[in-house]
């Protein structure tokens, strides 16, 4: 009996001797907790290396320098384009005068009165520039060589147009008028028909005037 008491106190303190020579380990630190609506700190492996976040930054500075460059280049030729420059198309005052001086205009020069033949003259010098007064020279010049024998009255009266560009001091007109030619001689008759023809026109001296009549014949 003594000796089992004497074996057990004998392991108690070996064990407890053994107790004392193993180190404890230390505790480990808790790890902070990330704030709300932060992300956690990224580890050493995933950061990327400051050589190739530099490069990547240059990378993407010189991308956006380029897209600047290609979207200005853009931008001015856009500028460029004819549509952009017709001013037909947003500019409604400088539209209506550039319409109501060619509806006079053509109303004035291509209409005749053979008792009063200066009348015209002094519309086309008014209203005509350029190449428009030989055209309209020619194509009045039946008209004021039977005037007197047939007492021939031309009258043209606009009835739509349309402008199709203006482009700064020059613009092109599209124009429809009825005309009729009447004979007051004795027997004489009048005839009705329609016309349509474009005019190109010329901002001079403060007026508009036109500079070519384009009748569309080949």
């Amino acid at each position: 009996m003594s000796t089992t008491r004497h074996m057990v106190n004998r392991q108690r303190r070996l064990a407890a001797v053994k107790a004392r020579e193993t180190p404890t380990p230390a505790p480990r630190a808790p790890r902070p907790r990330p704030k709300s609506g932060e992300k956690p700190a990224r580890t050493a492996r995933g950061a990327v290396p400051r050589p190739l976040l530099l490069a990547l930054l240059t990378l993407l500075a010189v991308l956006a320098a380029a897209f600047a460059v290609f979207a200005h280049s853009r931008a001015e030729a856009a500028r460029d384009l004819p549509a952009l420059r017709n001013t037909a198309l947003t500019d409604t005052a400088r539209t209506s005068e550039v319409k109501g001086t060619v509806g006079q205009a053509v109303d004035a020069v291509f209409s005749y009165d053979h008792a009063a033949p200066g009348r015209t003259e002094k519309a086309a010098d008014k209203y005509l520039t350029g190449k428009a007064v030989g055209q309209h020279r020619d194509m009045l010049a039946q008209v004021r060589s039977q005037g007197d024998r047939q007492k021939l009255v031309l009258s043209t009266t606009v009835t739509h147009s349309g402008v199709e560009v203006i482009d700064e001091d020059r613009a092109r007109v599209l124009v429809f008028a009825d005309q009729s030619n009447t004979s007051t001689a004795k027997g004489g008759s009048a005839t009705h028909a329609a016309a349509m023809f474009a005019v190109d026109v010329v901002h001079r001296g403060g007026a508009w005037r036109i500079a070519n009549i384009d009748t569309f014949s080949r």
